[in-house]
């Protein structure tokens, strides 16, 4: 057993754990921008979602307004309900 560890170590299999640093590093660097990538995508998503679900509301269209709160499309189903759809008014004649 004594042999075993010591061949273990001796051959080179701890050695390289120094090596390593740039790998870990780069995983928390990637991470740390993946995160915040993240966080500009929760920000517009829920800015796009916040003005469709009021302007649904205002409007009183329900059906977009349980359609939009429970569909997420990173803001582009909201920005074609505020842009394009909600521009189709009912008109009263």
């Amino acid at each position: 057993m004594h042999y075993f560890i010591n061949s273990f170590f001796a051959n080179g299999y701890f050695q390289n754990f120094s090596g390593m640093a740039p790998v870990v590093g780069g995983f928390l660097e990637k991470m740390f921008f993946g995160g915040i990538i993240l966080a500009l995508l929760i920000v517009w998503s829920l800015f796009w979602k916040g003005m469709a679900l009021w302007h649904a509301a205002r409007r009183g269209e329900s059906a977009w307004f349980v359609g939009l709160l429970v569909i997420n499309t990173l803001g582009i189903l909201e920005i074609l309900y505020i842009y394009v759809f909600s521009k189709k008014s009912k008109s009263i004649e």
